[in-house]
């Protein structure tokens, strides 16, 4: 069920939005392992956030929606950046959700302020902090995506660097706005580690029995700086690893947003295993 914690209690998705996402479900069931990506710079980079949680029975078409735009990336042109952020308000149904997190429940209600919502639902997929919708709808989800990615953007780019630490991560990030992209100041700089191949055999509450797999998962989410003039930027950062995620399948996410429309204008994404 799609929960609406501060309006009505229960939305339903329609089954044509179940029909056409069941068809991008492999037939035989199975999860595969996916790699995490480079951004390519021949492609359009658009980062797709997923509202989600493991104990809400609507969220898993949604997850597996976002998993195949991650792993398959089929929209032409365009790379996608998936961010799944679980949040906790769900917790109280009898499963609490390993990867939620009362900070995304926050980002989700400042989403929520801008776009003039009154409450927060899951699954909510937001397209580069300028369009919502139910993430489960894959056909706008597919249109949406590639408005998305025509509207121009700044120039972001990631390279992780060497560390003694193996519980840090440095990255050497540099912007630059080639395009005259128009600005509107100021913008904040974030970094979030997402990890993949993720996933839960869920003993409780409303998906019980169920073993849920994830696309990217943000693991943590930090605002790094806010930029008075984000079109020339260059700093060294650095990241903590929690040991137990495993780095073969950690990313990192640099997105520049615009602080008061949210607005992201410029993205980068690295692997962090060679």
């Amino acid at each position: 069920m799609i929960a609406n914690f501060l309006r009505s209690p229960f939305l339903f998705i329609s089954a044509v939005g179940l029909i056409g996402l069941l068809s991008i479900i492999h037939a035989d069931g199975k999860s595969r392992e996916a790699k995490p990506h480079q951004l390519d710079k021949n492609l359009r980079p658009v980062i797709v956030e997923l509202f989600t949680s493991e104990g809400c029975s609507s969220c898993p078409p949604a997850d597996s929606l976002l998993k195949h735009f991650s792993d398959q990336q089929p929209l032409q042109g365009v790379q996608i950046v998936a961010l799944e952020e679980h949040v906790d308000y769900w917790n109280h149904l009898g499963w609490t959700d390993p990867f939620s997190s009362g900070g995304f429940s926050q980002r989700q209600s400042d989403y929520a302020q801008v776009f003039g919502r009154e409450g927060v639902y899951t699954p909510q997929m937001i397209v580069d902090g300028q369009f919502e919708f139910v993430g489960s709808r894959s056909g706008e989800a597919r249109e949406t995506i590639q408005k998305a990615a025509s509207l121009p953007k700044l120039d972001v780019s990631l390279n992780p660097a060497g560390s003694s630490d193996p519980e840090k991560l440095a990255l050497e990030i540099q912007i630059s706005n080639p395009r005259g992209t128009h600005i509107h100041e100021p913008a904040e700089l974030w970094l979030a580690i997402t990890e993949m191949n993720l996933q839960s055999d869920v003993k409780a509450g409303e998906n019980s029995g169920e073993i849920l797999s994830h696309a990217a998962v943000v693991r943590s989410l930090k605002k790094l700086d806010t930029l008075r003039d984000p079109a020339v930027y260059k700093s060294s950062v650095e990241a903590s690893l929690d040991p137990k995620w495993r780095k073969e399948n950690l990313s990192a996410v640099v997105f520049v947003a615009e602080k008061n429309s949210r607005k992201i204008i410029g993205v980068a994404a690295s692997a962090l295993h060679p």
